[in-house]
């Protein structure tokens, strides 16, 4: 009877107790990123590439769109002299708003041996450069550079070594980032050469540059900088010898890539951002040979450049030479086309990292990027973060949410997100601009840092 008794309380505490749980009020976890944005460099122009110079000094390069790449010491401090300057051999900018410039940096895999670097830039057009029938606009330029024996942060413009030269008609949809991939091969983004609709008057093919195999406009390329003169092509790049496309063409399809980077980890795919023209922003996945939609489609949209904003019925899924077109792996809707939508974000994505490194564990596996603004007059930028599906899950899309970071808790900035940037521990810059210009001094380098 006794052991009745006290078996008996037992049950009873043991009701009480669960009762007690279920009526008190369920914790939330917490899972948002305790992150903040510590302020590293400014006085810039328009900062657009930054990584580590890998010679175990901590120090980083900034690469500014207006033409001069600097030196930032350990504690962030901006060495006198530039590591390179180029404003001599560039195109004269627009006083406004302009995609050209300084776009694209990337030291050679080899750097700490060889001091190779690569510069893509924009100058003036070259002489028989495209006239169809009148004269286009600026020569984007892909040459290599060498730093110094002595000083791996010093070089100078006269060792330039061009590889690549392309015509352009315009001076929007530039693009011209550069990136090596593990292959160390060197991989180039380039737009499809401006005009709404990837249309014009002159420089863009009837279908469209994004779909014509025959220029390299609106295409990722594919080069090999460490043989041929000046360059050699893969031999696995899908139109290698030349015959349905220029051998340069890795992938192609693209309007106007503002961003690429491979991921450090996981399947070290290559990610790159492509700025809409109406209604959608995008990520996308890029395979060897990958047909992107433009101008077929924007965004998992068909689309009708006679009536941009307003997508077809029917969706094309193939390309004109019978290729399948890659969905996007993540899209949303731009504030051109849909101010009112809660989903949009801005209007021009800007390309980030997948984060690999150790100071946010919360971000790691994540794709940290960012949206230039909600106008192009004031800057009003966004950091956001896209949770990537596993990798047994590789149908499902990305889904994306803004970054919260001290004192921006909606992850909106008081600027221009012109960039992001990336140091050799895998951490995170976010390089903004105060004004809608490639001039003056309002230019700014954060570091994605822990509270």
């Amino acid at each position: 009877m006794k052991n009745c008794n006290r078996f008996a309380k037992t049950i009873l505490a043991t009701l009480c107790a669960f009762t007690l749980l279920m009526s008190a009020p369920a914790r939330a976890v917490d899972t948002t990123p305790k992150v903040s944005l510590k302020l590293l460099a400014e006085g810039f122009a328009a900062p657009i590439v930054l990584t580590s110079l890998p010679d175990g000094s901590g120090r980083l390069l900034v690469a500014d769109q207006a033409g001069v790449i600097y030196v930032l010491n350990r504690d962030g401090q901006r060495v006198e002299t530039p590591f390179l300057d180029l404003r001599g051999k560039m195109v004269q900018l627009n006083q406004g708003m302009d995609e050209r410039g300084l776009t694209g940096m990337a030291l050679h895999p080899r750097f700490k041996t060889n001091r190779k670097f690569y510069v893509a830039f924009n100058a003036p057009l070259r002489a028989g450069g495209a006239h169809d029938p009148q004269p286009w606009n600026n020569t984007m330029r892909v040459s290599e550079f060498r730093a110094s024996e002595k000083d791996s942060g010093v070089s100078s413009a006269d060792s330039e070594r061009i590889l690549l030269e392309i015509d352009k008609p315009d001076w929007s949809h530039n693009s011209g980032r550069i990136v090596f991939g593990p292959d160390s091969y060197l991989y180039i983004t380039l737009g499809d050469g401006s005009a709404p609709n990837d249309v014009g008057k002159f420089g863009h093919a009837p279908e469209g540059n994004g779909q014509n195999l025959q220029t390299l406009l609106g295409k990722i390329l594919r080069i090999d900088v460490n043989k041929g003169v000046p360059y050699a092509i893969p031999s696995d790049n899908p139109y290698a010898d030349g015959k349905r496309g220029r051998p340069e063409i890795y992938a192609y399809g693209v309007r106007n890539p503002w961003g690429i980077s491979f991921d450090r980890g996981g399947k070290h795919e290559l990610i790159v951002t492509d700025v809409g023209q109406e209604r959608w922003e995008e990520i996308n996945v890029i395979v060897k040979g990958g047909n992107y939609g433009w101008r077929l489609r924007e965004g998992l949209d068909g689309f009708d450049p006679n009536n941009p904003r307003t997508a077809p019925v029917e969706v094309p899924k193939v390309g004109a030479d019978g290729k399948p077109l890659i969905d996007p792996v993540l899209v949303y809707k731009t504030f051109r086309g849909m101010k009112d939508d809660p989903e949009s974000f801005g209007v021009s994505i800007t390309g980030g990292y997948v984060y690999r490194g150790k100071a946010l564990p919360q971000l790691v596996g994540k794709y940290v990027f960012a949206d230039w603004s909600k106008s192009m007059a004031l800057g009003d930028g966004i950091i956001l973060v896209a949770t990537i599906p596993s990798a047994g899950n590789s149908s499902a899309k990305w889904t994306v949410e803004p970054l919260p970071v001290k004192d921006h808790p909606d992850g909106r900035l008081k600027a221009f997100v012109w960039a992001m940037g990336e140091d050799d521990e895998g951490e995170i810059y976010v390089l903004t601009n105060g004004a809608n210009l490639v001039s003056g001094t309002r230019g700014k380098v954060f570091k994605l840092v822990p509270l």
